[in-house]
């Protein structure tokens, strides 16, 4: 029985979740034959101030992205 654990940022809508779902599993029978019925898999929503890349959070990196694409530098 594959058990899939997914950690995300929460603010998803329920029909993207139920599309992730669907694709998840799909993916998991075609590349490991198990059957559909025996898959298992849970979200595990973060909300944004409780995430950081490189040590700086969210919604740090949020604000310096909108400042820099503000400015017309996108990168």
């Amino acid at each position: 029985m594959p058990l899939v654990s997914i950690t995300m940022l929460e603010g998803r809508s329920p029909e993207k979740k139920k599309a992730m779902f669907k694709a998840v599993t799909e993916a998991i029978v075609q590349t490991l034959g198990a059957p559909r019925e025996s898959v298992r898999i849970s979200i595990h929503e973060v909300p944004s101030n409780h995430y950081a890349v490189g040590g700086v959070a969210r919604d740090d990196l949020d604000q310096q992205l909108a400042a820099k694409t503000q400015g017309g530098n996108t990168r």
